[in-house]
């Protein structure tokens, strides 16, 4: 293994990680009602934006959707392509500049991908379950996780002393 990969595969990663995919599951299966279909404000997606202040939220934020989408109901498309989408969006949040543009990647990627196979699932116009799901991401990435993230950003990492 090299030193890249040993060092991202730590103790601190690992623990990271594991909150990630349970914080994010626990809140998209309670929230099983606002959280699945082609209209839906999947509340964990606020999670997404952690990966702007910490890249070990990355693979836990993948698990956590995955795990998400196995209870959902939409099928192997959801969990494989659903997690893709987040998975994609968490890299890229996590080279965002700035909270505002960390919420960006996931509205994009969820709207598209997420909206593309929910509109063959539930035989709706793409125009349509895009829309919705990129208002949903919107929704939960505008409002709640750009305001999670400046208050981690001025609290915990000041704490840590990364700012």
């Amino acid at each position: 293994m090299n030193r890249k990969v040993k060092q991202f595969f730590n103790v601190k990663t690992i623990v990271i990680s594991s909150l990630m995919a349970a914080i994010y599951a626990t809140l998209t299966i309670l929230l099983a009602p606002i959280s699945y279909g082609p209209i839906q404000v999947r509340v964990s997606e606020a999670l997404t934006l952690l990966p702007y202040l910490w890249v070990e939220a990355i693979p836990g934020l993948f698990i956590g959707c995955l795990i998400s989408n196995f209870v959902g109901g939409f099928g192997l498309i959801d969990v494989v392509f659903g997690s893709i989408a987040t998975l994609a969006a968490a890299v890229v949040t996590s080279r965002m500049p700035n909270p505002y543009m960390a919420a960006v990647p996931p509205v994009v990627f969820n709207s598209l991908i997420v909206g593309g196979y929910l509109s063959v699932l539930a035989k709706m116009p793409f125009t349509y379950t895009a829309l919705y799901v990129g208002l949903g991401e919107i929704i939960a990435c505008g409002f709640l996780g750009i305001p999670l993230v400046i208050f981690l950003e001025r609290k915990v990492l000041k704490r840590e002393g990364k700012d």
